[in-house]
């Protein structure tokens, strides 16, 4: 790896474009290095976590409207849309919104945690698009996820930007326009441009994930794909953008980090260096907010040993600065203790995900979300005994760069009326891949099988999984397979009407694939 010295640099002494990270990003994604095995083989894991997630979600309200949109904005021979099926096809750009935010929605896909929080899964939905719009096979896709992989990860390692309450998904606009660079095999100029149009575009407050969370969390990471689609057609075109968008002294730098004294250290591999950075992702077991996988987990085993929840006086849960302020009681949110509370901040909410996992010892990524859950008296009561203080010891292994002494975890006291105390702590969560119970494809194809039970058919699932893990060998026309068509009827609609006036098109007993179809070839017709 190579170590950059990022810096602010005036206009007087101005950095030249060789110098500047957007344009190391884009030397990464234009080499043309082999892809290793074991980051192949976690490749088609995450592609198959990401299917599993988008499909358990598919029919809630923020990704029927996304869906909404991209179906109108039909294109023959674009890209597939989660649910469509292969004959279903939109401009590459509202696909990566559609799908974007179906993976989003139940935040429960991978995660890397470092100086930043990520969702390095969110990379797929966009490169994907492009991947089927613009007939490239599924090795080309590989490479592709492989570099957007790695420049988040890279990016989170050292660009901190929660400090200054500024969204994660400003690393992903980057991280997507470099991994569909190396998709396309664009060269380093054109892949510079696309990046610093990306990170201009994508950068929004943390407003997004403080206080009632709404809908736009699932929302940002898609939203952040199809800006660097559009970013990367835009540069393909000949255009130019903000430069330098880092170190500028008007650029993200200097105005919304941590001013014109900054100074970041940023490391990315070396030419002809393998891009491995997948290989440090996670996923997620539980539908929950990373940091409290390895909670949820202890837990379980915790709440074995209580058999009466109003006998509790207290639950303390000592972790790291990042748990204990944005989803513990040091971000001082009400709204993390109210029952009313929507998911999206209900999955945000640490006290009451420890407290639904200290009573029914499982977890699901509906019912213990649902109204019934969250509003039963006795839950309640203990979520209400539940708080949060930061130890600096948490804090430190959550920011180490060894893998083996980061952690993501706590200690959970909990102590009783009649003083009796009952405690443990646990580093990670059990399917981390230094965990108890480490993830390996098996449990990818069972997460899948889990969360899309119902939902398509057993035919439906055993097809997938087939064509998902035959991905290197994947020919273009065989890469719009790579997608999941629902039973006829079963593709919920949102009914009211946006601008483009699509949900109209649609009835209660038609189902939008049906209408689709119909609508594309009566287009397709018509240019005949």
């Amino acid at each position: 790896m190579h170590t950059y010295d990022i810096k602010v640099h005036p206009e007087k002494d101005r950095l030249p474009r060789e110098k500047q990270l957007a344009w190391h990003i884009a030397e990464v994604a234009a080499d043309p290095v082999e892809i290793e095995a074991p980051v192949t083989e976690m490749i088609i894991n995450r592609v198959i976590d990401n299917a599993s997630v988008a499909i358990a979600s598919v029919n809630r309200h923020s990704v029927m409207s996304a869906r909404t949109e991209a179906l109108a904005h039909q294109r023959p021979g674009g890209a597939t849309v989660f649910g469509c099926g292969p004959d279903v096809r939109v401009h590459a750009e509202w696909a990566a919104w559609a799908n974007g935010t179906a993976v989003r929605e139940l935040d429960f896909h991978d995660t890397f945690l470092a100086a930043e929080y990520s969702h390095p899964g969110d990379n797929i939905p966009g490169i994907l698009a492009v991947a089927q719009q613009c007939q490239r096979s599924g090795k080309d896709l590989i490479r592709g996820i492989a570099t957007g992989y790695e420049i988040q990860i890279d990016l989170v390692r050292g660009i901190c930007l929660h400090k200054h309450k500024i969204d994660h998904v400003a690393h992903l606009g980057p991280s997507v326009a470099a991994g569909i660079g190396t998709l396309l095999g664009l060269p380093t100029e054109t892949i510079y441009q696309s990046i610093q149009h990306a990170l201009h575009v994508t950068t929004a407050t943390r407003q997004s994930r403080k206080g009632e969370i709404s809908s736009w969390k699932a929302y940002a990471p898609s939203h952040a794909g199809k800006m660097a689609v559009e970013s990367v057609d835009r540069a393909m075109l000949g255009e130019t953008s903000p430069s330098p968008i880092y170190e500028g002294e008007d650029g993200f730098i200097a105005w919304m980090l941590d001013g014109k004294d900054a100074q970041y250290i940023v490391r990315l591999p070396e030419q002809g260096e393998a891009k491995r950075a997948i290989l440090d992702s996670y996923t997620k077991e539980h539908s929950a907010e990373y940091q409290s996988q390895a909670l949820i987990d202890l837990a379980f085993k915790l709440g074995k040993q209580v058999k009466n929840w109003d006998d509790v006086k207290d639950v303390l849960i000592e972790t790291s600065h990042h748990t204990h302020y944005v989803i513990g009681t040091g971000s001082n949110d009400p709204q993390k203790f109210e029952p009313k509370a929507s998911r999206e901040t209900l999955d945000h909410s640490i006290m009451y995900i420890v407290a639904v996992a200290l009573q029914d010892g499982s977890w699901h990524h509906v019912h213990s979300y649902s109204p019934e859950r969250a509003n039963r008296a006795d839950t309640v009561r203990l979520w209400q005994k539940i708080h949060t203080i930061e130890r600096p010891e948490w804090t430190e292994r959550y920011h180490s760069i060894d893998p083996n002494v980061k952690a993501f975890g706590g200690r959970i006291t909990i102590t009783m009326n009649d003083g009796s105390v009952i405690s443990d702590e646990l580093a990670v969560a059990n399917a981390h891949p230094l965990g108890a119970t480490p993830w390996t494809r098996p449990d990818y194809i069972k997460k899948f099988r889990t969360l899309t039970d119902g939902i398509i058919t057993l035919q439906e699932t055993d097809r997938f999984l087939e064509v998902a893990q035959r991905l290197p060998e994947l020919s273009a026309k065989e890469l719009c397979e790579l997608e999941i068509i629902l039973p006829t009827g079963e593709l919920k609609t949102n009914h009211r009407t946006g601008i483009f006036g699509f949900g109209q098109q649609t009835t209660q007993d038609r189902s939008p694939v049906q209408t689709v179809r119909k609508e594309a070839t009566k287009k397709e017709e018509l240019q005949t």
